[in-house]
């Protein structure tokens, strides 16, 4: 589809900070409800009473202590994304420097959002019983230590090594990040906020990634962009060893042997083993879809597969027995959660397929430079951190059902904006408000399914409520890159111009990926309009 030398890849790293659902009895699972009316809500007596008794220890949150916390959590995703922007920009030069091949030119990039995405859920699980603070604090000291090893490798296997384990540390940071602001601010404007500035940072900081990365990658070299990250991450490591809030648990070694029985184990074994099948399957197919007829991808897919309804009925088991499970079968009745889990992962698939699809069309259509076209995508970021920080401030004033509904109408005007562009049309007359209008949705919704699924999840899973909500992110994104990489290959393969490499041909199949992604924004619609109808209001504070 793509020149893999001269392509863009799209925010893979930006993971979203999700925590994952750790329940540790039926009871606590089957007492989520959906509530109608002002703001949503779980009816569990230990839950509200934790709850009650957490905020009144919160309410005393100076705002310096809330500016550190968020600084400090935040801080990690942002240098990630930062490090996704400066492979970015800098693949080429890196793949000569260090060898890799072309058919591994992609994976320094997609191995990182597969290891990440898969190991979300048991991450979440552990940090609920050793606590977010320890696992935060051990993920960001990893980060530092496997980006500097980015930095020193000689190989691409080396390269390729590092951002799987770079990805595997940063898991252990998305869901505890969700959870700490859970925990440490009060339910209102502040924790609003909070939540917000966790979705923005990371756009932030992979375009910063890429425009500083074009600049590093010119004067001293690819490397370096490395070392500096490694080193702004260690002192971040020991700004949140004094910043970060100290949990009040019992005893390490007692939460230490928690985590035999305290865990779902088998369930978080399963579901980390089928993402990880399904992402490397969808990885292989987006770079080339006759890898599907591959004996070993076909094996890995039928095992995936089969590991789906292992999974529910492992869970439905742990329900009946009342064992710990990773996310009952029950929470799915919640409309509300159901409903913002899709939405989630329709528009993230489309977020990070325009981000993709538009850095190639002005690269590989319009035939500018990679640097020139991460301008050109620079009012995406701009506008969806406007957008995080704006919803953080006005989300418990407005009815979230208008805030999501409006936007996905709005984001959906991007990809039809792409999708019926003329090539020579000036930057200002389409491409612009195209960037403009895409993170709309992804950024309002990034705010409010945190604050709905931290609210349907209890007070002690928190961590595992984050994680759920990245996983959803995460594999939405793999899915919509490749269902629109399919797309795109397929049209283009089939058009009338020759050579498929040329820019005629390659806007055809352009086209076609963005007027799949229209189409997937009307079914976003769809389930917002109907499914969302009685969300309310979230973000309220309680009294």
């Amino acid at each position: 589809m793509a020149n893999p030398s001269t392509s863009v890849e799209s925010t893979a790293g930006g993971a979203i900070a999700l925590k994952p659902l750790s329940h540790s009895n039926n009871a606590d699972s089957s007492s989520v409800q959906l509530v109608a009316g002002d703001h949503i809500h779980n009816h569990e007596h230990e839950h509200s009473t934790a709850t009650s008794s957490t905020e009144h220890h919160m309410a005393e949150l100076s705002n310096w202590k809330f500016l550190g916390i968020i600084l400090s959590v935040g801080g990690v995703g942002f240098l990630s994304s930062f490090v996704s922007g400066l492979l970015t920009v800098g693949l080429p030069r890196t793949a000569e420097d260090i060898g890799l091949s072309d058919d591994l030119v992609f994976w320094p990039s997609s191995v990182y959002a597969l290891s990440c995405g898969s190991c979300l859920l048991l991450a979440g699980s552990v940090a609920d019983v050793v606590g977010n603070r320890s696992m935060n604090l051990i993920g960001c000291l990893l980060v530092s230590c496997f980006v500097l090893g980015c930095g020193l490798a000689r190989t691409g296997i080396e390269l390729i090594m590092f951002r799987a384990m770079q990805g595997v540390a940063v898991s252990f940071c998305l869901p505890t990040s969700v959870a700490i602001v859970s925990n440490a601010v009060p339910n209102g404007r502040k924790r609003n906020i909070g939540f917000s500035c966790l979705g923005f940072v990371q756009p932030i900081g992979f375009s910063a990634g890429l425009v500083l990365g074009g600049v590093i990658l010119q004067t001293v070299g690819w490397r370096f962009g490395y070392y500096i990250t490694a080193g702004l991450c260690f002192a971040l490591f020991l700004v949140s060893l004094k910043v970060l809030p100290i949990e009040d648990k019992k005893n390490n070694w007692a939460s230490i042997a928690r985590l035999r029985t305290d865990i779902d184990w088998v369930g978080a074994f399963a579901s980390c083993a089928s993402l990880s099948l399904f992402s490397y399957i969808l990885a292989a197919l987006t770079n080339d879809v006759s890898n599907i007829k591959s004996p070993v991808n076909i094996a890995l897919l039928i095992l995936g597969a089969a590991l789906v309804p292992f999974f529910i009925f492992w869970e439905q088991r742990q329900e009946r027995l009342g064992q710990p499970a990773l996310i009952p079968n029950s929470l799915w009745k919640n409309q509300v959660f159901t409903n913002v889990c899709l939405i989630v992962m329709l528009v993230w698939g489309v977020l990070n397929m325009m981000e993709l699809f538009c850095s190639l069309f002005f690269q590989q259509v319009q035939n500018l430079s990679a640097l020139d076209a991460s301008l050109r995508i620079l009012p995406n970021t701009i506008v969806g951190a406007i957008c995080q920080v704006s919803t953080g401030l006005l989300i418990h004033r407005v009815s979230a059902f208008h805030l999501v509904v409006g936007s996905l109408v709005l984001s959906s005007v991007g990809p039809l904006l792409m999708a019926v562009i003329d090539v020579r049309w000036p930057y200002w007359y389409d491409a612009f408000f195209a960037q403009a209008l895409s993170p709309i949705s992804a950024d309002i919704l990034f705010t409010v399914g945190l604050l709905v699924v931290s609210d349907v999840f209890p007070t002690r899973t928190q961590a595992l409520a984050g994680a759920v909500f990245n996983t959803v992110s995460q594999f939405g994104t793999s899915i919509g890159l490749t269902v629109m990489a399919v797309i795109s290959s397929a049209t283009t393969k089939h058009s009338r111009y020759v050579p498929k490499t040329s820019p005629d041909a390659l806007l055809v199949g352009y086209r076609a990926g963005f007027w799949a992604a229209f189409a997937w924004m009307i079914v976003a619609f769809l389930i917002g309009a109907f499914g969302l109808r009685r969300i309310g209001r979230v973000g309220l504070k309680r009294d």
